[in-house]
């Protein structure tokens, strides 16, 4: 296949982001053993300093396929049982009947139909969609809070159900992915974190991956501006952030090389078997987060544009920041790109968010990235 690494319309692509509003981002895009590595702007708004292809960044979702590749490679040495109900392993934190009806499947496709827990963490998202009443206080209340992960996912778990087990549409939820950290511990008798690493981070050689051990981020790193649909002017920098609220669902730290050498590697089938990789391929329908139905599969999601190639990847947010990461199903093209401001759409009078050139600016990229 011929090679389309084009260094200055990625170039060009990657300046356009940043002239359209983004501070800071940065890029890697790889095709066979041809590299482009490109960065645009700035990781420090009051200072100047740059932004560096080589920086360390909160990955936000991204951890999902890490996590649901640990929970996969222990499917493969028996210890879980993708259809077995999670009631069997975990029956104190999901009782009764849903316990019997919601399987480790379900859970990592996000089609168990428990809720989000962020809401009751995040007073700001409990109005979603209707986010112009909303504000960013709960961010800077909870910016050094230690939350218990079982609390977290007992909020989840005794809000009103989103969906019924293994129906369409399922709903994305960060409970899913906690209380599969929680299966990790039990049948491993380590922590999810350490699982992870492992399993995962450590096989597939990643050097600068891991979960945070505190609230800031190890050098080097941009700040994370959020601009909270323009109630935040100027953006304010939450890089210094506990994770917890988040853990094993979307806390890792990663660089854009990092994720997409994990990609090249379980699109290749490295990190799980390629009988559990095309498990993690099939997909179903499933709310996202911003409200649009999208095919998910098992901690993967695919993105093709019409008459071209079929990526699969994830991509992520954290407070003031976003990662995306798409490999092509055949390994050889990659795209991973992390930019530092995020929710920079303003909203309209019904608070729904309008499109910004921000919007296009990154779609033109990913076509550059992706598509040559």
């Amino acid at each position: 296949m011929k090679k389309t690494l084009d260094a200055a319309a990625l170039d060009a692509a990657v300046d356009n982001v940043h002239r359209a509003g983004i501070p800071g981002l940065f890029a890697e895009v790889r095709d066979g053993d041809q590299v482009w590595r490109g960065a645009a702007g700035v990781a420090d708004t009051a200072t100047g300093r740059p932004v560096d292809a080589g920086m360390r960044h909160r990955v936000g979702s991204v951890t999902k396929t890490f996590t649901a590749s640990a929970v996969m490679r222990q499917a493969e040495t028996g210890r879980i049982e993708l259809d077995a109900p999670i009631g069997r392993y975990l029956p104190e934190l999901v009782p009764g009947e849903r316990g019997e009806a919601i399987t480790v499947r379900m859970l990592i496709g996000h089609t168990s139909g428990l809720a989000e827990y962020l809401p009751y963490v995040y007073p700001s998202l409990s109005a979603f969609p209707d986010l112009a009443e909303t504000g960013p206080r709960s961010m800077d209340d909870h910016r050094y809070t230690r939350f218990d992960r079982r609390e977290l996912i007992a909020l989840g778990v005794g809000a009103p159900p989103v969906g019924t087990p293994g129906g369409a549409p399922g709903v994305y939820s960060n409970t899913n992915y906690l209380l599969l950290a929680e299966l990790l511990e039990q049948v491993t008798g380590t922590t999810a974190e350490e699982c992870v690493t492992r399993d995962v981070i450590e096989r597939a050689g990643l050097g600068d991956t891991g979960f945070p051990t505190g609230p800031e981020i190890e050098e080097p790193h941009s700040r994370l501006y959020e601009a909270w649909f323009g109630k935040l002017e100027p953006p304010r920098d939450y890089s210094v952030f506990d994770m917890s609220y988040a853990g094993p669902a979307g806390s890792l730290i990663s660089t854009v090389a990092d994720m997409n050498l994990f990609y090249a590697q379980l699109m290749a089938g490295k990190i799980v078997t390629p009988s559990s990789l095309e498990q993690m391929r099939r997909t179903a329908p499933v709310v996202s987060q911003e409200a649009k139905v999208i095919a998910y599969g098992l901690g993967l999601y695919p993105m093709r544009a019409p008459g071209q190639d079929t990526f699969w990847g994830h991509g992520g947010t954290v407070w003031g920041g976003g990662t995306l990461a798409m490999t092509r199903a055949d390994g050889e093209r990659q795209l991973a790109v992390a930019v530092n401001l995020q929710r920079w759409n303003r909203l309209d009078a019904s608070g729904r968010p309008q499109p910004h050139p921000i919007d296009a600016a990154l779609e033109a990229f990913y076509r550059v990235a992706m598509y040559g």
